[in-house]
């Protein structure tokens, strides 16, 4: 779910680049047309990653930073609700984003069949 999440403005984003970096640059978001097209690329990565469940815990952390730019440049001004365009939602976001950089993806994931499952169990209980 959390991936459905970030296709939408991903998709919305690659469909007109440069708006998005005009819209970018009334922000005061520097290298605006660079930082367009990295953030759509790493949510465009982002998607495609989280919903395989590889390498969650990495792309977690330039996902969450996006959130931060995002909640910062454009929805802290608005307030919490989401009703109102405020950081509600991406908050949300960030605190997901948070728990899977913490805790990764679980045992039904890619992460889990690739690199946790060659693990040595512990003896410990």
């Amino acid at each position: 779910m959390l991936a459905y999440g970030f296709y939408e403005p991903s998709v919305r984003k690659w469909s007109d680049i440069h708006s998005v970096a005009e819209w970018f640059e009334t922000l005061n978001i520097p290298l605006p047309l660079l930082n367009a097209y990295l953030c759509a690329s790493i949510e465009s990565v982002g998607v495609v990653l989280l919903i395989l469940g590889l390498l969650t815990r990495w792309i977690s952390l330039p996902i969450s930073a996006v959130m931060v730019v995002a909640i910062l440049s454009v929805h802290l001004h608005n307030g919490f609700s989401a009703t109102d365009g405020g950081f509600e939602i991406p908050l949300y976001y960030l605190i997901f984003l948070g728990v899977l950089c913490s805790f990764g993806a679980g045992k039904i994931s890619l992460d889990y069949f690739l690199f946790e499952k060659k693990k040595p169990s512990s003896c410990m209980p």
